[in-house]
């Protein structure tokens, strides 16, 4: 019986460490000497521990041993032979539909014949291109389980149901090919979709997007309104950017009646409340992030809200916050100059417009400011002169204690909208990467129906959709697949605009208005370390601007192709797409460019925002690659998380990439960080969550300079700044 037992783990790990530059023997001394019943999770935990620099390879042998355990459940619990890997694909999809787990939708729109196709598709062998920590987190989070949460879907299924569920109104006679190509796309780990995405696709409940942006009016109305539309997306999934900077601050008045208004921070902290109570379905509290204008008389409240001391009534700890910067202000900051605080409801009042309402349309000059120094110079309104420096001190403090305010540069953002015609953008989301149209949603009227029904009237506003997915530049670039995904990628995106089931009818509206869509990359140090170019070189820079113009390139002409074929998105005419100007601004020149100028104006785009760099930190785990944009935190290091802690090296990392990884985040002179993401910038429409990493001993003026330095080379935003209390490696720029 012992020799049984012994010869079934030999051949199990055997089988774990085929190919691997893995010693087995370790494993196996391990299960002899134990002094109890050796189960697998024994074995993956011996295999984990065996992880560090020079053995990376453990983390595959302890994935596959894993997969086994789910191969095995799924056995049992749909009831097929455990030494096939799959089961029956047709009888997976009519067990959870009857389950109420997959949308019926799945065997309405397709036929037996198709799902038997599709399963002849399915390539059981993609599943060892997980990493442990990749297919644990695949595992645990997204695939489909009945009520009791029992394994029933395995990974290369997951793919699959992603692919049929955003196909499935494609037309019939190509709809198998666009299935085969995401199912291509998705289980060689080249792409990844959005959390949402990923957790939703096929199954009866959630959506299908990442965040949402709401911009609040200053009214009673309008802020419960909003409240309780961020609750609702809260509970389906949704992270909230809301922009808060039309409502009145502390001290203004209320019908005529001077001080009367308690400011943002009252409202600020109802909506902190609503993120802690309306969870995502038990998973995680509600995520949001306001953002408010560096003029706006709340201000410097506002920059306390996250602060561990002062007065807890005034602090609102379970929210982002983000702060939205004119280049007048960042010009102030850099001369020393004074800044003027006022508030937004007084100045409608007294002046007759909303300052938020414009911008400054070039660098060092344009209505913005004109129209901000006639508020300065007016007599007529109430106003507070602060430096500006000791503004940027504050928003530092905040964001070397809490990582936060996120920084929005909000005239390079307006210059650079490819729809201005439609309106502005005040804002960014959650994490910072997205940049659409935004205006609230207006309340008209209540009225009374003949029978006693009670209807209220709105005029909708931009309510901001973002969908997203991410290329995994670690894996697309080396295979040379990049035209071939972004066309799947930026179809399925667009799919997921109509198939979407989205809670407000408001972001149904906006959603389909600009089609807007968000395709990232992640990958970016995993690439690098490829190619063996070093993150701190003139190289890198060099490369993050060819690289974008190609993606920006190819995803641009995949949305014209589908424009061609589909139709343009409502509102193409007058936008910059239509007139070329998004074309001229950029300074593309060259036959393929003005080809596709030339093309785009003729056959029109399919999305009116297209591309944005997100900072899928849990996708690029699962596709085993590095997050964003991002350096890797070391080489090797443990991924912790509330129900798990997990060892973790960087990928592909052997004696020819270390080098690359050795200069890691908080290593890595973050002064060219900047140059890559403003280099990558000029060819991304919307935005990057870029991070900036620093020492916890950093010197103000260093992060000054960094801060300064973002804003000249034209980013948009810039996410945390992530600070530690650890030693790290010495390095000049911080220094400097």
């Amino acid at each position: 019986m012992i020799s049984a037992v012994t010869d079934r783990w030999t051949s199990l790990i055997d089988k774990a460490t085929q190919g691997l530059n893995v010693d087995k023997e370790l494993l196996l001394a391990k299960i002899h000497k134990a002094d109890v019943a050796v189960t697998t999770d024994h074995v993956i935990k011996w295999a984990l521990e065996n992880i560090d620099e020079v053995n990376p390879d453990w983390t595959y042998v302890a994935s596959r041993l894993y997969l086994q355990t789910l191969y095995e459940a799924a056995a049992t619990n749909r009831g097929y032979d455990a030494g096939d890997r799959y089961g029956d694909f047709y009888q997976l999809i009519e067990t959870l539909t009857d389950k109420g787990i997959y949308t019926d939708s799945l065997l309405q729109k397709y036929t037996k014949e198709d799902i038997d196709y599709f399963a002849q598709i399915i390539e059981p062998e993609r599943d060892l291109l997980f990493n442990y920590l990749g297919l644990y987190t695949l595992a645990t989070r997204y695939l489909a389980t009945n009520h009791d949460n029992h394994t029933y879907e395995l990974p290369q299924e997951r793919w699959m149901i992603i692919a049929m569920h955003l196909m499935q109104d494609e037309e019939p006679t190509h709809r198998s090919q666009y299935v085969t190509e995401a199912y291509w796309a998705l289980s060689n780990l080249y792409m990844t979709v959005a959390t949402p995405t990923m957790t939703n696709a096929g199954k009866t409940h959630g959506q299908l997007s990442s965040c949402f942006i709401d911009t609040v009016d200053d009214s009673l109305q309008s802020i419960y309104d909003s409240n309780t539309a961020i609750a609702k997306l809260s509970k389906n999934g949704g992270g909230i950017g809301v922009y808060m900077g039309k409502i009145r601050g502390r001290g203004s008045s209320i019908k005529g009646f001077k001080g009367m208004s308690s400011g943002v921070v009252p409202w600020i902290k109802q909506l902190n409340n609503t993120a802690v109570s309306v969870d995502q379905l038990g998973t995680r509290k509600g995520a949001i992030a306001i953002y408010l204008d560096v003029w706006h008389a709340d201000i410097e409240a506002f920059l306390d809200l996250k602060l561990n001391n002062g007065d807890e009534r005034m602090r609102a700890h379970d929210i982002f916050t983000g702060v939205c910067l004119p280049d007048y202000f960042m010009e102030q900051v850099e001369n020393r100059g004074d800044w003027y605080l006022f508030d937004p409801h007084e100045v409608r009042q007294v002046m007759g417009y909303s300052l938020e309402d414009f911008y400054d349309k070039e660098k060092g000059d344009g209505s913005w400011r004109e129209r901000y120094l006639e508020c300065v110079a007016s007599d007529k309104l109430t106003k507070r002169v602060v430096p500006a420096i000791d503004i940027m001190k504050r928003i530092m403090k905040s964001q070397l204690e809490s990582g936060t305010p996120f920084m929005f540069y909000r005239d390079e953002v307006n210059r650079q909208n490819n729809n201005p015609h439609e309106g502005m953008i005040y804002c960014s989301n959650l994490c910072t990467e997205i940049t659409q149209n935004q205006s609230p949603t207006e309340f008209l009227e209540e009225v009374t129906e003949e029978d006693g029904t009670i209807v209220q009237k709105y005029k909708p506003g931009d309510y901001v959709v973002c969908n997203l997915s991410s290329i995994n530049l670690g894996r697309a670039m080396p295979d040379q697949v990049l035209e071939r995904l972004i066309r799947i990628q930026v179809r399925m995106l667009d799919n997921v605009i109509d198939i979407n089931t989205l809670p407000l009818t408001q972001t149904q509206l906006t959603n389909r208005k600009y089609r807007a869509i968000g395709l990232g990359t992640f990958g970016w140090h995993h690439l690098l370390a490829k190619k063996h170019i070093q993150w701190e070189s003139e190289e890198a820079v060099a490369y993050a601007d060819e690289l974008y113009e190609k993606i920006a390139y190819l995803t641009i002409q995949t949305s014209m192709e589908l424009s061609h074929e589909k139709g343009s998105y409502p509102v193409f005419t007058g936008s910059k797409w239509q007139t070329g100007k998004y074309f001229t601004d950029k300074g593309y020149t060259g036959e393929k460019w003005e080809q596709l100028q030339r093309d785009v104006a003729t056959y029109g785009i399919r999305n009116g925002y297209l591309m944005a760099v997100a900072p899928n930190s849990s996708t690029s785990m699962i596709a085993g690659s590095t997050a964003s944009i991002d350096p890797v935190f070391q080489p090797f290091y443990f991924e912790e998380k509330k129900d798990f802690k997990i060892p973790f090296t960087a990928p592909d990392l052997d004696h020819h990439t270390y080098s690359i990884y050795r200069r890691s985040a908080y290593i890595v002179d973050q002064r060219m960080s900047v140059r890559q993401n403003a280099a990558r910038q000029k060819h991304i429409d919307q935005s990057i969550s870029f991070n900036f990493y620093v020492p916890h001993t950093i010197k103000a003026s260093v992060l000054l300079n960094l801060h300064l330095q973002a804003w000249r080379e034209g980013l948009k935003t810039t996410y945390y700044v992530r600070s530690t209390a650890n030693d790290v490696e010495e390095c000049e720029w911080c220094e400097s």
